[in-house]
């Protein structure tokens, strides 16, 4: 007797575990393992269904098992084959639909790798023109799972998908910094104020504090790419805790190469399998530098709202795009609703980032039981960070526009410009004339001017626009 048996009849079919006996409903392609965690995880309301990069990772692994397998002569040809056109159709998304286990579970993410192994089994019974559940055709442990464990095969999962995602988000990224970049070239020559702890500093130009924000997406992106090399190294053929316990010695390398074939990835066999099937590490530096990336981008949208805020009391500096309006019951209000999304978002980023951290701690021994947690944590950021930063670009900056009057006033008024003179009139006359300049409401310029401080061929040197934001 195998670990899992099936007999039909009628609208369902009867599959034995270890536990015992339980109906399946005839047609679904998932067995009694998920029916257990159906039962006994409804957690999130949100299934590994909607985890898509993982499916893809987990339909690459159960293909390239197969192929390592048959190699091996430890699969029959046919098996095989079924195996690996299942595993196809789990990649290419075909049967979402059927991955129904809840991302938040018990047991170290096995709950998830036998929803895999019986969607596989059963689809590849149906390709073989077989009934579901007709195990000893070909079974979703000693055929699909040949040579593997949850304990190397979910972990690998968790890192080939959040690859695919930390492209995807660096995309979105690099989109995001280029629209801020136009936008800091569209400003370039808007002089203003620029301020530091919310008092007036000294001047700067519109693109210059644009191409700031650009650069600070461009200096996160770079840190999210450096986190690919650490993502590549992998446990599979570790089996159950790193000893690489039912998998022949053969097994480890030639898995490897042939997921790289199906993957276009660079994967790598880990050094220490024991090692690398008990830490968890590389999951809180992904989860890091995600919180750092979010916390930077909350910060460029607080800007944006300081920057937008009024229209008549606030700073009034841009506009951004008018997307919905702001209240039910203060007619014409608009808010910058965009920001605050994003806001949010980095919020719940630095949230799971708190997840991920007691998760990585609370490992035992040879393994880690919480990588569900992990796994669900990172590819939620990935996920919301993605959307954060294409729905601010295509939502808010590509739309934003100086209020060139308001700044332009500003500057005629403001006394930030005093040091630019310092240097030449010294830091005690500067500091008089932005005294005196406050309490007589008259500009920097002419009073420099009645006091004979400078002439004005000097002083518009001194105040022009290249001058005082640095930029010749």
């Amino acid at each position: 007797m195998t670990s899992q048996e099936s007999t039909s009849t009628g609208n369902f079919r009867f599959e034995r575990d270890s536990l015992g006996e339980r109906e399946v409903p005839a047609d679904a392609y998932w067995g009694i393992s998920t029916l257990r965690a159906v039962e006994n995880f409804p957690i999130s309301g949100r299934t590994i269904g909607s985890m898509r990069s993982m499916l893809w990772g987990f339909g690459a692994i159960k293909a390239a098992a197969a192929r390592t397998n048959e190699r091996l002569d430890l699969l029959e040809p046919e098996r095989s084959k079924a195996i690996q056109a299942a595993s196809r159709e789990v990649m290419d998304g075909l049967l979402d639909d059927h991955f129904v286990v809840d991302r938040i579970q018990g047991g170290a993410g096995t709950s998830t790798n036998m929803n895999v192994n019986e969607v596989v089994a059963n689809r590849g019974l149906e390709l073989m023109g077989r009934a579901k559940g007709e195990y000893p055709a070909l079974h979703p442990i000693d055929d699909v799972n040949r040579s593997q464990s949850t304990n190397d095969t979910y972990p690998t999962a968790i890192k080939i998908a959040l690859q695919r995602e930390l492209m995807i988000l660096c995309d979105e990224h690099e989109r995001l910094s280029d629209a801020f970049a136009a936008k800091a070239e569209e400003f370039a020559d808007i002089i203003k104020v620029g301020r530091t702890q919310l008092q007036d500093a000294v001047p700067m130009t519109l693109g210059q504090e644009f191409g700031a924000f650009a650069e600070t997406l461009r200096e996160d992106r770079k840190r999210l790419l450096e986190l690919l090399p650490h993502l590549r190294e992998s446990n599979l053929g570790a089996t159950a805790i790193g000893t690489g316990i039912t998998a022949p010695p053969a097994y480890r390398e030639a898995v490897i190469v042939e997921l790289n074939e199906l993957t276009g990835m660079q994967l790598i066999s880990a050094t220490d399998l024991v090692e690398a099937t008990s830490d968890t590490g590389v999951f809180m530096l992904v989860s890091g530098v995600l919180k750092r990336a979010a916390v930077k981008l909350s910060k460029i949208c607080n800007d944006l709202r300081l920057l937008s805020s009024g229209p008549q009391t606030g700073f009034g500096e841009i506009f951004l795009p008018a997307v919905q309006a702001g209240s039910s019951i203060m007619p014409g209000k608009v808010n910058p609703v965009i920001p605050e999304m994003v806001n949010q978002v980095a919020f719940r980023v630095v949230g799971a980032d708190a997840t991920v951290t007691m998760a990585v701690e609370a490992g035992q021994l040879q393994l880690n039981a919480f990588e569900p947690v992990i796994a669900d944590a990172l590819l939620e950021s990935l996920d919301w960070l993605t959307a954060a930063c294409r729905q601010l670009r295509t939502h808010c900056v590509e739309g934003i526009r100086a209020n060139t009057a308001v700044l332009q006033q500003r500057m005629l008024e403001s006394i930030s410009v005093v040091t630019g003179l310092a240097p030449l009139i010294g830091y005690a006359a500067a500091a008089d004339l932005a005294k005196e300049a406050l309490a007589s409401n008259r500009t920097i310029a002419s009073l420099a001017v009645e006091r004979g401080l400078l002439d004005e061929q000097r002083l518009s040197l001194a105040l022009s626009p290249s001058s005082l934001a640095g930029l010749g």
